[in-house]
């Protein structure tokens, strides 16, 4: 890598792969009672050759979730759903925003299903290598187009359990959502385990057709919300317990109260003041902290009282007259636009924005999707977001 020859050395440090050994252990349930070292050695090895081979990610799994009054529901329908496959809840439907723990949750099912369930099929892909895999397969330069598809289809409806992260992306997506109907069709009613997550509800993703949004509908919903500060707190804390680091609560406070969007950037933020303490081999104490993380604690969050109150002000009414019932072209112009800024700007579900504004979650659909028509042939409108999205980001500064 670096062009030059180097000087290196291997440092084997025997606790920490004592714990990693014990961990794995505890991970694999050998239910004979007779069964050997050496058998019990080849079942873990086979566990973890499973987990690769589905595109798990070892370390998802539900005992390292951190629960919390954001996401209890959507764990423990979760735990039952891992516990019995295709039993209840089929299809389970997970979303929220990004960096909540969708992720972590369906691939905890997938987890849990090949260390208790190890004779399933567990098979986890997001939604736009899914869509890659089509479309290399329908390459016109593909001699063989028929037999690739056919094995391409075959590949995700032989499976007990499919997990599917982003499936949002299929939006706009016509043929491929045909092909993904084919495949859900087949294992429902083979009652196979299908997982999906997204980061908007079924009836929130565009040009979705309703057979499609049904089958998502059909088994059960659940969202998962941005994590408050007690459950950051907590997740803060098992992550310093996890690599054996004394971190004060003066300093979990400071990140916890300061960091509050999702979990990926609360972890940013953990490991950014961890890594740079270690660099400098300094002790993490308050001020430390504050320093490191000064710059990022003072950005501003974009929120949609700022776009409202913003869009308000260009447009020259109030904030309540948006929300009120009035329908006057200025009025109705400038609820279009924060709702088209907010979710552009934020990460808002519509639903979310409904609530804001007082307003039927279908009439926020309608609204975003005429402004984006508008933006695509008129650039006046086109003008207009970009003065509305720069006013938001001063008035913010």
């Amino acid at each position: 890598m670096t062009g030059n020859n180097v000087d290196f050395e291997i440092v084997y440090d025997k606790e920490a792969v004592d714990k990693i050994r014990r961990a794995k252990k505890r991970v694999v349930r050998v239910t004979v009672e007779d069964t050997t070292e050496t058998d019990k050695q080849k079942m873990m090895m086979d566990n973890l050759s499973k987990m690769q081979s589905t595109n798990l990610n070892l370390k998802f799994k539900f005992e390292n979730f951190v629960v919390g009054e954001n996401s209890k529901i959507a764990y423990s329908i979760a735990k039952l759903v891992a516990e019995h496959p295709a039993e209840m809840y089929n299809p389970l439907f997970i979303y929220g925003g990004s960096g909540l723990g969708k992720t972590h949750l369906m691939q905890a099912i997938g987890h849990y299903a090949v260390f208790h369930h190890s004779r399933k099929k567990v098979k986890y892909v997001k939604t736009q290598d899914f869509f890659n895999q089509y479309i290399d397969n329908l390459n016109p330069n593909n001699k063989n187009k028929t037999e690739l598809m056919t094995k391409f289809r075959q590949k995700f409806k032989n499976v007990d359990i499919l997990l599917i992260d982003d499936i949002q992306f299929i939006e706009s997506k016509k043929k491929f959502m045909d092909e993904l109907f084919d495949i859900l069709d087949s294992l429902l009613q083979k009652s196979k385990q299908i997982v999906l997550t997204s980061d908007r509800l079924p009836k929130d993703i565009p040009t979705l057709p309703d057979r499609l949004r049904t089958r998502f509908e059909m088994g059960i919903v659940v969202d998962i919300q941005p994590p408050p500060v007690e459950t950051r707190v907590a997740i803060l804390k098992k992550w310093a317990s996890d690599v054996r680091l004394h971190i004060g609560d003066d300093v979990i406070d400071f990140i916890a109260q300061n960091f509050t969007n999702n979990v990926r950037e609360l972890e940013g933020a953990f490991n950014k003041v961890t890594a740079i303490a270690d660099i400098e081999g300094v002790k993490i104490d308050l001020e430390f902290a504050q320093k490191v993380l000064g710059s990022e604690t003072k950005k501003k969050k974009i929120t949609i009282n700022n776009i409202a109150q913003t869009v308000s002000e260009y447009f020259g009414i109030t904030v309540d007259n948006m929300k009120s019932p009035a329908r006057s072209q200025n009025i109705s112009d400038a609820r279009k636009y924060t709702i088209y800024l907010a979710r552009e700007m934020t990460k808002m579900s519509y639903e979310e924005i409904a609530n804001f504004l007082n307003k039927k979650h279908t009439t926020m659909l309608y609204s975003y999707e005429k402004i984006v028509e508008l933006a695509d042939r008129d650039t006046e409108v086109k003008e207009t977001i970009r003065e509305l999205k720069q006013a938001v980001l001063v008035n913010i500064s």
